[in-house]
């Protein structure tokens, strides 16, 4: 018998003399294990068999001892694994397989019957892992048992814009991982932008049983990641019977999760909304790429845009209040004065609540205008902005969703903070002027709104006309 705590020596001496040693080769080894299929599920598998081999020329054989009758077996020895010229890696995924060829033949006489696939913690994200993941050359990630992911997303559009990054790191944490959005029905649309989801649960605006019982219709979940800091979404996840509940403690809840996110301790700069979500995403064992930064421009795919029909969208309005919205007289004058510089055609985009002044910018634009404020369903808002060739806006999810897209935006700020909520990517021309109040995050401003209205109409004018196709810049 070796004790592993004294070293591999004594073992390696002995093979070397021409001697054997058994291995009771495990399929829980942690982090020092190497991920490899098992009976079609990755399984943190030692790769000592494979490494003694390797390290010592000894033959690698595997050996069963299977019951023949009462007081009577037989031990069966495979042939030798080709040792001199596969990896490590490939021999130990081999030697895995060799023992699920043991098991099914008689899996009666398998002795060590404890959970080979236990969820790690907290790394599940098996990226960063010392020896990661291999599958043989004969095997696609397609072919492995999935490991399921529910991801919670955010409530608003550009929450969940700005956690694409982080959802595309958790996907590619694992090439077994299967990805599912539960978000709110008026927004779930969004995730049929990004080819890492998998699947999508649109969840009803108020009912909490009726959202927990359409995530319970899914097939089993392994592990649930809360991008909301709500109370609400811990409690779904929780009622669904998720045996793994990550997200940060926000709002009392740390009782419902079982792996919680640190906040960061770090003071410095403001950082973009984006890395708290990326953040979770490195908790759980991603690696987060240079392409996953906030400055990352990636559009989904890209759109053919005539410059025959040049579009520009436009957004006035902004769901959160008044004090995000610069004022429609100047929206209006601005998008006049381009209007006679080029041949631009304005399409409006907003919700009822902006139709009164969107009707008066309108009116001012006249047959270069079309208004589709109040008039479109998300897809619809997808489809037409994907037509534009840019969008003015206010700091609203319309300029998160034309970001993803791959349309330049002009972006005017005033309570907001940029370097929290930037569109992301690169070709973007943000507007605001520091005022000593600013930024407040009010919805209504309580003074003289001077933030906004410290951005000319000319300043507008500039930066639409510098992004257009064709310019200077």
């Amino acid at each position: 018998m070796f004790d592993r705590k004294e070293g591999f020596q004594k073992a390696i001496e002995l093979l070397r003399a021409g001697g054997a040693i058994g291995i009771l080769s495990d399929q829980h080894a942690g982090d020092q294990g190497l991920w490899v299929p098992f009976f079609g599920k990755l399984a943190s598998t030692s790769p000592l068999p494979a490494l003694l081999a390797k390290r010592t020329g000894a033959a690698l054989v595997g050996v069963a001892v299977y019951t023949n009758g009462r007081a009577r077996w037989r031990m069966v020895v495979t042939e030798p694994l080709e040792t001199n010229r596969e990896s490590v890696e490939l021999l130990t995924t081999q030697a895995t397989e060799m023992i699920a060829q043991q098991i099914r033949r008689a899996p009666e006489d398998w002795f060590w019957v404890h959970n080979r696939w236990k969820t790690p913690r907290p790394n599940f994200l098996l990226a960063r892992y010392k020896r990661g993941v291999y599958l043989p050359p004969d095997l696609s990630p397609g072919d492995l048992k999935s490991f399921r992911i529910l991801i919670r997303a955010s409530n608003w559009l550009g929450d969940s814009v700005m956690s694409v990054p982080a959802v595309r790191a958790i996907k590619r944490g694992r090439p077994d991982a299967h990805i599912t959005i539960a978000a709110p029905a008026k927004i779930a649309s969004i995730w049929k932008l990004i080819p890492e989801v998998d699947e999508i649960v649109a969840l009803p605006d108020k009912s909490l049983l009726s959202a927990t019982r359409l995530i319970r219709q899914q097939p089993h979940l392994d592990v649930a990641i809360l991008f909301p800091n709500s109370m609400r979404a811990a409690v779904e996840a929780w009622l669904s019977g998720i045996p793994r509940r990550v997200g940060y403690r926000g709002h009392s809840r740390s009782w419902l999760l079982n792996q919680i996110i640190r906040e960061s301790r770090e003071r410095g700069p403001l950082e973009q909304q984006v890395n708290h979500y990326l953040r979770i995403a490195q908790e759980c064992g991603a690696a987060v790429r240079e392409d996953d930064a906030p400055v990352r421009r990636d559009p989904v795919q890209e759109f053919t845009r005539p410059l025959s029909q040049l579009r520009i969208g436009l957004c006035h309005g902004s769901e959160y209040g008044p004090a995000k919205r610069w004022l429609p007289e100047r929206f209006a004058e601005a998008a006049a004065a381009i209007a006679a510089q080029s041949s631009a055609q304005w399409v409006l985009f907003g919700t009822k609540s902006d139709a009164a002044a969107g009707a008066a910018i309108a009116a001012t634009l006249g047959n270069k205008c079309l208004n589709r404020i109040g008039q479109t369903t998300l897809e619809q808002l997808i489809d037409e902005l994907r037509a534009c060739h840019a969008l003015l806006t206010n700091d609203t999810g319309t300029m998160h969703l034309a970001a993803l897209l791959g349309v330049p935006v002009v972006a005017i700020f005033g309570s907001t903070e940029p370097r929290l909520t930037a569109p992301l990517g690169n070709g973007h021309v943000i507007l605001r002027h520091q005022v000593e109040c600013s930024p407040c995050f009010l919805r209504e401003c309580p003074i003289d709104f001077r933030c906004m209205k410290a951005v000319s109409v000319q300043e507008v004018i500039d930066a639409v006309l510098s992004i257009l196709p064709g310019s200077a810049s």
